[in-house]
């Protein structure tokens, strides 16, 4: 049971904790301004992205056309983090229905990649990298099904910005030059990756100029053929060259034959907001744990990220983390027990598990009542897991994109398609080799999956968001909902106030920016957590994007982590 100050606070705060008017000003000590326009408005993390978005809706284009615009220049620009050979789930809010519509566009396994295989080939767990890493890549059938539902201009013009940035070439930013700096590629044999992306040796420095012909055609071949401009023909002919180049088992039939799926959003109510998350095979729901967990608790007269605030978030996210890694898995294969995991009787239960004095560092599932999972470890992560690139779009009919995209490791598995552009992704990292493990890997089946996006609504408002990073993902996104809901926060402020995030599934060990003051940190760390401080804004904690339409006066918002070299953008003028 909670002790301490929490005297176990079952407490219904809806109504105390209403939050103001999200069009506040700017608050004290933030960094920059929402943007505001009636237009619509693309977040994302390159100005070169949300500027291509917030072009393509100028010209009379959807919030989806502005997505895809943007997430296929953010695969030219950012290129170690996402791309055309990575997955992608998007969640749509319809404006003239009121309807939420999710995308699944995450990639199966190949249909001879099974556990077999790989113990025949002697392996003991799930490869990290390399060619048993990969999986089919979903991105470009995600973007196909989000246009022919909700696109209004043709898929060729959504993709010409980037297939014009990708020839000419782009001046490698800031942030990008870091990630480019720690990737993966020296640690791969593969001379295709290094002639593609490294300069004599070496990644491109800061302001650099960096062109990608090759990823300009592929780009060209999907604006002319849609899914058939990738998953057949001239592209897919290299990717498969690239499997039979490593020993990889992936067919043609494996491509051909996949499709992303249409799915329903799952949601919780925190505190008189409504949560959206996509359902499993992704890792949303422990974000709606977390709150659901939360909300037993009162922060009335707390401030944000004081000790006893970000005490509940850590215990929380512990509790919700162990459920999601027991028991979430590619429902196609395994029974998830959303209903169960997301009912007030399992948040209640979890709630009298967090001692408001003492961290745990040890932290089992709850076992759900007739849900079947074993007893497995957690799976190995690679090293830089979580390259990731989120961005979020509003037209002015208050349509709305939350879109998350990946490669998942720095460069995937560090293999590319020789002649095509682009790395493949490595989620297969996320299977596991544990015999009753219901990510257990099986052809044509997909892995537990870290990317997520998210959307929240109150009355007339309506936010879709993300912020990306692994397992950082749920927990970030819930101190995104706790800082607008219990603390008042706009969007800007929210995405830019100090985050903490716990990686791992066991310990008390926990990460969090220098934001958070250090007589908080002490009080933490005398209830055991063990703390690792980063200066400033950290890459360790993620980065987001943000964008809010308040229907009631027809205004569109729009904000951009400080963490990324992002910007929102709004649409111009005509």
């Amino acid at each position: 049971m909670a002790r301490g100050r929490w005297g176990y606070a079952f407490v219904c705060v809806a109504a105390a904790m209403t939050l103001a008017t999200q069009a506040e000003p700017q608050r004290p000590g933030q960094g920059r301004s929402m943007t505001i326009a009636r237009g619509g408005i693309v977040a994302a993390e390159s100005p070169l992205a949300a500027q291509a978005g917030a072009q393509v809706l100028a010209r009379g284009g959807s919030a989806v056309d502005a997505a895809i615009a943007a997430n296929a220049v953010m695969g030219v620009v950012s290129p170690m983090m996402n791309g055309i050979g990575g997955d992608l789930f998007a969640m749509v809010y319809d404006a003239k229905t009121g309807k939420r519509y999710g995308v699944n566009a995450s990639g199966w396994a190949p249909r001879g990649l099974t556990p077999e295989f790989l113990r025949a080939h002697g392996a003991t767990k799930m490869p990290d990298h390399g060619i048993q890493s990969v999986t089919v890549p979903g991105a470009v059938e995600g973007w196909i099904k989000l246009h022919e539902k909700f696109g209004r201009r043709p898929l060729a013009e959504d993709l010409s910005a980037a297939v014009h940035i990708a020839e000419e070439g782009f001046p490698v930013t800031e942030w990008v030059a870091i990630y480019w700096q720690h990737s993966v590629l020296d640690q791969h044999e593969d001379p295709a990756a290094e002639k593609l992306y490294m300069r004599e040796g070496r990644p491109p420095r800061v302001g650099e100029i960096f062109r990608n012909p090759e990823l300009a055609a592929a780009l060209r071949r999907i604006g002319e053929h849609g899914r058939d401009g990738y998953y057949r023909g001239e592209t897919a002919e290299k990717l498969l060259a690239a499997e039979k180049r490593f020993g990889g088992t992936m067919t043609a039939d494996d491509l051909a034959e996949f499709s992303a799926e249409w799915v329903e959003p799952i949601s919780t109510a925190y505190r008189g907001w409504t949560v959206y998350e996509m359902p499993p095979n992704g890792q949303g729901i422990a974000a709606l744990m977390m709150l659901n967990i939360l909300e037993k608790f009162d922060f009335s007269g707390m401030k944000q990220n004081s000790a006893d605030v970000l005490h509940a978030e850590i215990e929380a996210k512990k509790l919700a983390y162990a459920d999601m890694l027991h028991y979430v898995a590619d429902p196609r294969y395994a029974k998830v027990p959303v209903a169960e995991l997301l009912s007030d009787q399992h948040a209640s239960a979890r709630a009298r598990q967090v001692d408001g004095k003492h961290a745990s560092c040890a932290v089992a599932p709850l076992e759900v009542r007739g849900a079947a999972a074993a007893d497995v470890p957690a799976p190995t992560l690679p090293a830089h897991a979580g390259d990731t690139t989120y961005l979020s779009t509003v037209d002015r009919d208050g349509n709305m994109v939350s879109l998350i995209q990946s490669n998942y490791d720095a460069f995937g598995s560090g293999i590319v398609a020789d002649g095509a552009g682009f790395a493949l992704q490595n989620r297969g990292a996320l299977f596991s080799l544990e015999t009753g493990s219901p990510n257990l890997l099986a052809g044509r089946k997909r892995p537990l999956h870290t990317i997520i996006p998210a959307q929240m609504e109150k009355g007339t408002t309506r936010i879709a968001f993300g912020i990306m990073g692994g397992w950082n993902q749920s927990q970030a996104h819930a101190q995104f909902v706790v800082n607008v809901v219990d603390f008042g926060f706009n969007i800007q402020a929210a995405l830019e106030a100090p985050r903490f995030t716990k990686k791992t599934f066991e310990g008390c060990d926990v990460e969090m920016e220098d934001g958070i003051p250090a007589s908080v940190r002490a009080e933490l760390e005398s209830r055991g957590h063990k703390i690792t401080v980063h200066a400033g804004y950290s890459a360790s904690v993620g980065g987001g994007q943000a964008v809010m339409r308040d229907f009631a006066t027809g205004i569109n918002y729009g904000a951009s982590d400080p963490r990324k070299d992002g910007a929102a953008i709004p649409e111009p003028e005509k």
